[in-house]
Parts: structure tokens; sequence; C-alpha cells
């Protein structure tokens, strides 16, 4: 190996090889540094005199599967410029750390293909190794998001274990990034959001929720100037939560057996929409023929998939139109689950129709809490919060393929 080696391989410059040899399966390069180095860790003046060293070992860039350490005396030198006495600074390294710069850009690049666990596998190195580095790099990086240039943005919050444990997530809905991590639910959790968005100077023009009261309290308190939008995506899945407890009532309230049994097959075909329906396992038929024999389960049905049409519709005025002819129809349907949805729907109006203005949804956010929980099932859990809060505002990086 020459010195050039050194430089360009393992990012070593202002060094000598000296030699190498092989240690329990490692190899270990010996290089010193070069006299024309040697500075002052305080001034910089290169007036030193040698006042003894230490040598230090930093683990390399391995060389295929074979670890790689690399062996160097660090000088200690006395200024005459400053009269300061110290050791030099090693451009290789970062201070109290036993890997190379080289080293440590390696481990990120792994951990975001694979775990915490595989990098250290194939690095030969502990877990906790890898970990200090990536923690160390997401500090760096993701601490403090930047907020200034938020515009659109939706909040949303995810369970992250046992005994009703939540984290509120914030999500740059243009760049796809996580900006905010906050513990609990609801508008506790996002104080801290709000006072470091005051400070950033941003301007949002909309938010993207669910129906919580806790949302919509909050937003409008600190973001009075910006558009709400329902997410369509919680609206269906609420009927859809009233429909499917429709079909039960009626199951209880069936005398017949033949109806009770179709009933009891139908509980998912009912939630499914018509374009998932399976033609192998003959579920459109199964469907229809649950409809047929309930009128009130084939109106509340028909009425889920003509909800879906409110964000359908060419333009605000036509959806609004709609939703108008939507909820009459609901009023004089008779059926008491969708009479007092009508009265929920028209309560967010204006949050609805507001998709109009600004097509958003916090779709992009439940994509991202279906990656965390994965993430999460991968590392079987996190007993540090604040590292796994870290890694949360980091996802958006990772590229390897997130399986369950």
């Amino acid at each position: 190996m020459s010195t050039t080696l050194l430089y360009r391989r393992f990012g070593i410059r202002g060094y000598k090889y000296l030699k190498a040899r092989y240690e329990k399966g490692a190899t270990v390069f010996y290089a010193v540094q070069k006299a024309d180095t040697l500075r002052c860790g305080n001034c910089g003046s290169q007036d030193v005199m040698r006042k003894g060293r230490v040598t230090r070992r930093f683990r390399a860039l391995p060389i295929g599967g074979n670890t790689v350490k690399v062996e160097v005396p660090i000088q200690r030198v006395k200024c005459r410029n400053c009269g300061v006495i110290r050791q030099v600074e090693i451009g290789f390294a970062d201070e109290r750390r036993t890997y190379t710069k080289a080293f440590e850009r390696y481990a990120l690049d792994l951990s975001r293909r694979m775990t915490i666990l595989d990098a250290a596998r194939h690095l030969n190195v502990s877990w906790d190794v890898v970990k200090d580095i990536q923690s160390r790099y997401l500090k760096r990086r993701f601490s403090r998001p930047r907020l200034k240039d938020l515009r659109l943005i939706a909040i949303d919050e995810i369970t992250v274990g046992k005994g009703h444990r939540y984290l509120t997530n914030v999500l740059d809905l243009e760049t796809g990034a996580v900006v905010f991590v906050g513990d609990g639910k609801g508008a506790d959790a996002l104080e801290p959001f709000w006072k470091r968005l005051r400070h950033s100077g941003a301007k949002i023009e909309a938010v993207a929720i669910d129906m919580s009261r806790a949302y919509v309290a909050a937003v409008s308190e600190h973001l009075p100037d910006a558009q709400i939008i329902f997410d369509r995506f919680h609206i269906v899945k609420l009927y859809n939560e009233r429909l499917s407890d429709f079909r039960a009532d009626l199951y209880r309230e069936a005398k017949d057996v033949l109806q009770k049994q179709v009933l009891e097959g139908s509980k998912w075909l009912i939630l499914k929409n018509p374009e998932n329906l399976e033609e192998k396992r003959n579920e459109r038929e199964r469907l229809e023929e649950a409809l047929s024999l309930n009128k009130s389960l084939a109106v509340a049905y028909y009425m889920k998939e003509d909800l879906r049409q409110i964000w359908e519709q060419k333009d605000k005025a036509s959806a609004e139109k709609f939703l108008k002819d939507w909820a009459a129809r609901a009023s004089v349907s008779g059926i008491r689950f969708l009479q007092k949805f009508v009265k929920i729907l028209l309560g967010y109006r204006s949050g609805i129709l507001a998709w109009y203005d600004y097509p958003i949804s916090t779709g992009p956010l439940e994509g991202i809490n279906n990656k965390i929980n994965t993430m999460k099932r991968q590392a079987y859990g996190f007993r540090d919060m604040e590292f796994f809060k870290l890694k949360i505002l980091g996802i958006h990086e990772t590229r390897y393929a997130l399986v369950g």
C-alpha cells in the first residue's frame, strides 16, 4: 500500500504509510504524520516543537469483508507563537471517535439501505457504534428542521406503543419531509411546533387534518389565515364505521335465517370500493344479494358511493351543489345514522369544499406513518424515544425496502 492510497482510499491526508500487519482477522496499517503538516491546534501556526505523542487506532473502511484499522501516533506540540501545548488536530476523524470520517460516511450510507443491526453486522462493529453514528448525523441534520419555507402541511398522530402512547407528526406536503414530532396527541402535542413556527416567519396557506375538534381549534388559533382542509379519507372512513355498525344492527334485528347468513357474509363487502370487488370470489354477486334483501342497507351503501363523488366534481360550486343534494337525500332517507351523519358533514362543509382550493390530504402522512410502523417492527421497537423521533424526522431519506 502507498501513501497515495492511504489518502485516496481511506481519506487520511498528511500522513505517510509505513507498514501493515494482520491481527486477529483485521488488517492494521501504520502511518505517521508528515513533519510539514504539524500545526498548532489553537492558532494554526507551523512554528511548533514536539512534546511527545500517543498512539491511537481508528477503524477505517473495510476491504471486502475484512476489518481495516489505521494506527497513527498523535503528536503533542508546543506553539512558539501562542505558547499553547496541545495535541495536533486529526483531520480524518472527529474528536473522541474511534473511526474515520470515511468509515462514518459509509456506515450512514448503509443505514439508508438497511437496518442498524444489518449495518453493524456488515461492518463487524457493535449495534451501539452504528446507532451513535446515526444519532449524531440525525441531530446535525434534523434536530431543528427548517420551517421558513412551509406552505402546505398535514397533521396526524400515530400510535407508537402499548398503553395508548402517541406521537403527533407534521408533514411538509411539498417536500415529503416530517418537520415536527410531538409527544402525545391533540392540541398540547403541537405547542412546541407553534412556538417554532412563529419565530420562523413561515406563511402557512393550508393545513390538512382529520375532523378532530382539538386540531381544528389549534389550527384556527395559531394559523387564523390558513385554510383548513378536512381529509377526504377520514370522512369516508367515518362513514364506513357508521355503515358497519348499521349492518351489525340489521343483522341482530333480522329474524329470517337466510337474511342473517347473507348479512353476516357481507360484512367486508359493503366497505369495499366497487372497483376492488374480486370477481373470482363472486363478491359482486354476494354484495348484490345482500343489498336486494334489505332496502335500508342498499340505500346506505349507495349513499356511501355517492359520498365519494363530492371530490370528483369539476369545480367548487358543483361540489357544493352535490353536497347539498346528498345531504337532502340522506335527511329524507329515514335512516337514523344517515341523518346524524348529515349534521356532521354539514358542520365541516367549508373544510370539505376547501379541497377544491387546495387539493391536499393527510394521505402522504398516512404513508409516512405506515413506514414508521414498519421501521419500528424491523427494529423490534425503540428503547430510546429521542432517537426514534430523530429517525422519523429523517425517514424520507431511507432507501431500503420496508417490508413487514
